[in-house]
């Protein structure tokens, strides 16, 4: 378990170093955003962005990162996260969490999305919707001064009034070099707990949020999470560092935007 002391605070031109690494992860999420539709599969939604990523001058972090076999995590419906692309096509009415990582000079980017196949149940969308709202509370509680349990205490409360609940085996991380640093960064706790916020910290928030109960089963890849209901579950992530006191979003959901609403 790593310590306060072990937080790296990021310089200015480590932080657009970041900003860098973490704009060509949303590039490469709004390029898979043109691809996923009923039929294609998430091994061929994986070579797209394994090329995406060295065609611009990166590399894909996930990609033999403890052992993990591919450059994007694709999670669908009740798997949460770490899912691990294959050749099972997507369905209309199905949803993917895809999680990606650049590393780009030195440093890393870290966002995921929850998409839509086609044309998704209303009670799925209303939860994918809080989910991201959810997220977007949290990143507002990353102020100067403020604590980490200020921002885990602010999505649970907000998802569990929606009657959500809140996975708690996995955390947000802190980010910069290396994928996962100190300090985690849970989307569940109390106010005023955790470490203190300070200029220049870099985390990754992200809130993973199931439509049933929070209990969730590790499958025998050694990678997958799913929830033990097999009720649907989101994800949504972003990475941001406290720059001038205040919440700096490093990642970009807008190339998925710019792809989805056209």
């Amino acid at each position: 378990m790593r310590s306060e002391r072990d937080i790296i605070l990021k310089t200015d031109e480590e932080i657009e170093l970041m900003r860098d690494a973490n704009r060509l992860v949303g590039m490469t999420l709004g390029e898979l955003s043109k691809h996923i539709k009923p039929g294609v599969t998430t091994l061929q939604l994986d070579k797209i962005a394994e090329e995406f990523i060295r065609d611009h001058g990166a590399y894909p972090t996930f990609l033999g990162y403890g052992g993990f076999p591919n450059s994007i995590c694709t999670s669908v419906n009740e798997n949460i996260v770490h899912g691990i692309p294959n050749n099972t096509p997507l369905k209309e009415g199905d949803i993917i969490s895809i999680d990606c990582g650049t590393t780009k000079r030195g440093y890393t980017g870290d966002s995921a999305y929850t998409f839509c196949v086609g044309e998704v149940a209303d009670e799925v969308k209303m939860l994918l919707k809080i989910t991201l709202e959810s997220l977007y509370l949290g990143i507002e509680q990353a102020r100067e001064g403020h604590r980490i349990g200020d921002i885990g205490y602010t999505i649970q409360q907000y998802c569990e009034k929606h009657g959500y609940s809140v996975v708690r085996e996995l955390v947000g991380h802190g980010i910069g070099r290396e994928m996962h640093e100190a300090p985690e960064v849970p989307n569940y706790g109390r106010r005023g707990t955790g470490p203190i916020i300070k200029n220049g910290m870099c985390i990754a928030i992200e809130p993973m949020i199931n439509m049933g109960s929070k209990n969730v089963v590790f499958e025998n890849d050694g990678w997958t999470v799913r929830t033990k209901d097999r009720k649907p579950a989101a994800h949504f992530e972003h990475t941001i560092a406290i720059h001038h006191g205040k919440p700096d979003i490093l990642s970009t959901f807008e190339f998925i935007e710019e792809t989805t609403n056209n």
